[in-house]
């Protein structure tokens, strides 16, 4: 086995790229995007995700793109500030977590794999046959010896192959979105979080001259839309969050003009099985465990670290769902968990999340009030021993 497709140039799909190039296959990426997607969110690297970045010679370009964030602050709907606390506990990072723009972190690893990998930006996959025949929007039909689904938590691979993701998707009664907007918060390496009964608005920037990220979520059941169609999620955006306060209208008005609109439902995706005859799964198209988990940039890159090395050793899909399966496990089960503290249910549970966060300072257990916020998510990062996989 040496052809192989990668579909998806995603953080998993570019990782999985460079792990199986660096075993000697010979993969191929195919893309949708026209080229490398360089927006996004700040995402979080921890634990044995940390363990891979370094294995790949990353660890000091990733240090050196990290967000810098410093604190996050709390306002009410007047625009009074209520609370701070430092960004990297309100992120959940201990220790030597690293924090970087999506963005960045995909142009790292494509830098890494542009030179003696074949991307096809502009296309998609369409078909897969039994004898690895796969046929494509543009190209022309081509046999590969393993076709990989890296293309997310909508994975058209997954649909070929696995059937409808309704089988396999679990929603978590919470929604989000992501847009670009102007900094007229003028933030620099802050947060600003107003929290309202079921919905919760924040506002992060990275640099005062640099332009800001809103980010929304709120509870909600599922919503009937298709996830192609922007202007039909804004409108969806707007009347969920109709009638909060504080700068939540202005930011509505400025996420209208964005172009690098990003909505989803929080879910997770369960499959009992990442792989079937030519085809396996990676990243979000297996084991998606939500945003809420703030794992799902390191799942990706620990499983395509796993999976090209169960396929060079001889473990292959069976080995790689062997060692990678209660790793996933422990990180899904934070996004449950996770986002009964981000969407506050009532106005009484708003108001004793404040006035925690303002005596955390000083309280005698806040060591062991900071466990209970970061401690999970550094176990779960940690719930796995990588293999030595390259010499």
């Amino acid at each position: 086995m040496k052809n192989i497709l990668i579909s998806g140039a995603s953080i998993a799909g570019t990782a999985t790229a460079y792990w199986l190039r660096r075993h000697g296959f010979n993969p191929t990426v195919v893309e949708r995007a026209p080229a490398i997607r360089t927006g996004g969110y700040k995402v979080d690297i921890r634990g044995a995700a940390l363990d891979v970045i370094e294995r790949m010679g990353l660890l000091d370009a990733v240090r050196a793109r990290a967000t810098g964030m410093r604190q996050a602050h709390y306002y009410d709907r007047r625009g009074r500030r209520k609370a701070s606390m430092d960004a990297d506990l309100f992120g959940g990072r201990t220790g030597d977590d690293a924090e970087i723009m999506r963005g960045d972190l995909n142009e790292l690893l494509h830098d890494l794999t542009r030179d003696d990998v074949e991307y096809l930006f502009d296309d998609s996959i369409t078909g897969i046959g039994a004898d690895g025949l796969v046929t494509f929007e543009r190209a022309a039909p081509r046999r590969f010896d393993l076709i990989v689904g890296a293309d997310g938590v909508h994975s058209t691979t997954r649909r070929l192959a696995f059937g409808d993701e309704s089988q396999f998707l679990r929603h978590l009664g919470h929604y989000i979105s992501i847009s670009t907007v102007p900094n007229t918060l003028a933030l620099d390496h802050e947060e600003a979080v107003h929290a309202a009964p079921g919905r919760t608005a924040n506002v992060y920037s990275t640099a005062r001259g640099a332009g800001a990220k809103a980010l929304f979520m709120w509870a909600s059941p599922r919503l009937d839309y298709d996830h192609r169609d922007v202007a039909r999620q804004k409108d969806l955006l707007a009347d969920a969050l109709a009638g909060m306060e504080w700068e939540v209208p202005g930011l509505l008005d400025a996420v209208r003009g964005s172009d690098d609109f990003y909505f989803d439902s929080m879910s997770q995706i369960h499959m009992e099985r990442w792989s079937t005859g030519r085809v396996v799964l990676v990243g979000d198209a297996a084991y998606c465990a939500s945003p809420a988990s703030g794992q799902g940039t390191s799942l990706a890159l620990v499983g395509a670290y796993v999976l090209a090395g169960e396929l060079a050793t001889g473990g292959g899909a069976d080995g790689y769902e062997r060692e990678l399966r209660p790793f996933v496990a422990a990180n899904q089960a934070l996004g449950p968990a996770n986002v009964k503290g981000m969407v506050m249910p009532s106005r009484l549970a708003i108001g004793i999340q404040l006035t925690a966060l303002r005596l955390l300072p000083r309280l005698p257990g806040r060591d062991k009030m900071i466990d209970r916020i970061a401690g999970p998510i550094h176990r779960a990062a940690t719930a796995i021993s990588l293999k030595d996989y390259v010499e």
